[in-house]
């Protein structure tokens, strides 16, 4: 029903802050990308905190509904805030989220942060999630086109994340699915390397999650013997047979 492949690099830096899941059970099936927020420090333990507690909510309560996204995600901003707890002097990490669930039929989805999703029907870009960063208010303040996004002084300037002591504040999305549709959950280091009409050009040109992820990844490869301090760069590439 689903043909997934996934990466998750360092690029050039020392520690690799962003973590992924790909798991299912039978029809049921949950994809999820965190990045650390590096300026906090301890950004590779919240991740990793994040993902495993979404891992553990599905692995308990197998489901695909905007509830499940919302107590998975809940869970995950209450391990991140037990990790602050054991770690003081990563009081303040934090993580970006993304995850995405389906039975094959439908699909739910929510962010949290500037990791993203993009959801591709007929080969072009149907739905995407919306940055929760100072260049997205900007653009919906119309005063910055969504291009120049990538490459903003303030691109970094996240304002909403896993970790605070609130509730997190989610953006949620649904949709039916139809035959050959495709997600992309990409974080800040893929996404920006890796231009819109260039996912959707590679996708084209793809048979396979594998080969539509590879095309990706060999742009993104050229643009990183340009930039030695790239940021790490994940992904997880989902077709609907």
């Amino acid at each position: 029903m689903f043909d997934t492949a996934s990466i998750c690099e360092r690029g050039g830096r020392e520690v690799n802050q962003d973590a992924i899941l790909a798991i299912n059970h039978d029809s049921l099936h949950c994809w999820a990308l965190a990045d650390g927020l590096g300026g906090m420090g301890g950004g590779e333990l919240a991740s990793a905190a994040a993902i495993n507690a979404i891992e553990a909510a599905f692995n308990s309560t197998p489901a695909n509904s905007p509830q499940a996204l919302v107590d998975s995600l809940t869970q995950a901003n209450r391990q991140v805030q037990l990790q602050q707890a054991e770690n003081p002097a990563f009081a303040a990490m934090r993580t970006t989220a993304v995850l995405l669930l389906s039975d094959g039929a439908t699909a739910n989805w929510a962010h949290c942060g500037d990791s993203r999703l993009y959801h591709f029907r007929d080969g072009v870009i149907a739905a995407q999630t919306l940055d929760h960063s100072v260049p997205q208010v900007l653009v919906a303040a119309g005063r910055l086109d969504a291009s120049g996004i990538r490459g903003h002084a303030d691109r970094n300037r996240i304002l909403k994340s896993l970790g605070s002591a609130e509730a997190p504040d989610l953006t949620l999305a649904e949709s039916a699915l139809q035959s050959g549709d495709a997600f992309l959950l990409a974080s800040d280091g893929f996404w920006e390397l890796v231009t819109e009409r260039e996912m959707e050009a590679e996708l084209s040109k793809a048979a396979t999650a594998q080969a539509w992820l590879a095309g990706m990844v060999a742009r993104l490869a050229t643009r990183l013997l340009q930039t030695p301090d790239a940021d790490n760069y994940s992904a997880i590439a989902i077709l609907r047979r």
